[in-house]
């Protein structure tokens, strides 16, 4: 005998734990504008500080040490755009 709670249609897939393409535009941790990040005040991350510092040099460019999360991830963006790696 299965109960209601066992069954799940496509209405209530964007509240399960979903990872993933939905199709359906839902938003996910990782598309939230940096700025709206829990933890984008944290230091970045050390792939980040990687990565933004090989793209920093490809595009000719110097960047603070001690960026943020989420201001190293703006950065990534943007570095990706001038210098065609994010393509």
């Amino acid at each position: 005998m299965s109960t209601e709670a066992e069954h799940t249609n496509a209405d209530d897939a964007t509240t399960e734990d979903v990872l993933g393409a939905r199709g359906d535009g839902s938003s996910t941790s990782a598309s939230k504008d940096p700025e709206d990040w829990v933890t984008g005040d944290e230091p970045m991350t050390g792939p980040q500080r990687s990565y933004l510092d090989t793209l920093a040099r490809e595009a000719g460019e110097e960047l603070p040490g001690d960026l943020s999360k989420a201001q190293a991830s703006e950065h990534i963006d943007r570095l990706q755009d001038k210098t065609g790696r994010g393509q």
